[in-house]
């Protein structure tokens, strides 16, 4: 369990995120007094903390630079406000990630995992698979990548999660096949090519261009 602290002014938004948040086992608290922030993260002790720009009395940048002054505590921003400029001073200021709003709740906690992973080296625990910045959440069978998210087929997702613990790896078409037996009693070598195929297709509308390698007379391969 993890303790997350929410420094977010729009009541509705907050509460949204906290439901999501703990629906996943974690303790979550949200500020309350917006003069008095660093107080309530001192008393709270998160583990990571959730901040808007645009706060009331002092903006994000100012409480992130604050809690900088005391802790490394992992610090992802949220906020409309999604610009370059914004993202490269959230960067500067010593966030950890910069999630644009409107965001899909489960691309946020897809996110907030890659990073407590990271963080607390706790590889293996959390149920996602991460790799150049496509999430593969291991407990919902979807790919999140920047804002998009893919809704993927069980054999879509047999193959890309043997990949993705195999990436820098070459990985045979049998292993794959022997994968997609697991779930279905027989599958045949084409219906292989034909989930390979479509993945290929679907992870290129999200911007992941040659994601998956063909090795030819060997296998495919996701590069590290």
């Amino acid at each position: 369990m993890y303790k997350i602290f929410i420094i977010e002014d729009d009541v509705s938004m907050a509460n949204a995120m906290k439901k999501q948040i703990e629906g996943w086992g974690n303790e979550v608290r949200c500020a309350r007094n917006f003069q008095s922030v660093l107080s309530e993260f001192t008393e709270f002790d998160p583990h990571l903390v959730l901040v808007d720009i645009m706060l009331p009395f002092f903006n994000g940048y100012h409480w992130c630079s604050e809690i900088r002054k005391i802790s490394n505590v992992p610090v992802i921003f949220i906020s409309s406000a999604s610009d370059n400029m914004n993202i490269v001073m959230a960067m500067n200021m010593g966030g950890d990630d910069f999630i644009a709003k409107p965001f899909d709740l489960n691309v946020l906690m897809a996110k907030l995992q890659v990073v407590l992973r990271r963080t607390y080296d706790l590889a293996g625990k959390i149920p996602v698979l991460e790799h150049k910045g496509a999430i593969l959440n291991l407990n919902d069978t979807t790919l999140c990548y920047g804002d998009s998210k893919l809704e993927l087929s069980r054999n879509e997702f047999r193959i890309l999660q043997t990949l993705m613990e195999n990436k820098g790896k070459i990985v045979s078409r049998d292993t794959l096949m022997t994968r997609l037996w697991e779930i279905d009693s027989y599958v045949e070598e084409n219906t292989l090519t034909v989930n390979i195929t479509r993945l290929r297709r679907k992870l290129e509308g999200i911007g992941l261009v040659d994601f998956i390698k063909t090795k030819i007379g060997s296998g495919y391969m996701i590069e590290a």
